[in-house]
């Protein structure tokens, strides 16, 4: 079969808008333990959390001697990464989340929230 010019103009047309249309970066793997360099007003903490991942969804634990332990849900888009989970202050409970980007070293860092109590910048690496 023979193609004409505007078919076949049209047909690299829509190959090239396909990819366009693709991400441009692969998702990162977040499987496996993360150790943190948590500083929240100056005040270091050093929590971990061992993560597994689904897809773009992501399940495991947080572990911290500040915090304690908790299970953790989050997301993967590219290389964007959200942790999320719950925390008991005495009563009330509380959202912690951890949300930030991986480099190409593999270094996920971003912006820490503790249920909006304090806010606060973390970096963490796979071990």
């Amino acid at each position: 079969m023979q193609l004409n010019a505007p078919r076949a103009i049209a047909l690299l047309a829509a190959a090239l808008l396909v990819a366009l249309a693709s991400p441009v970066s692969a998702q990162v793997d977040m499987t496996g333990t993360w150790n943190f360099d948590v500083d929240v007003q100056g005040q270091i903490t050093n929590p971990s959390m061992t993560l597994q991942q689904n897809g773009t969804q992501i399940t495991g634990t947080y572990s911290s001697p500040t915090l304690g332990d908790a299970d953790v849900t989050g997301t993967v888009e590219g290389n964007r990464v959200t942790v999320t989970f719950e925390v008991d202050f005495g009563g009330q409970v509380g959202t912690v989340s951890y949300s930030g980007t991986v480099n190409s070293a593999g270094l996920w860092s971003g912006d820490f929230s503790l249920a909006g109590l304090a806010d606060g910048t973390f970096v963490g690496e796979k071990s």
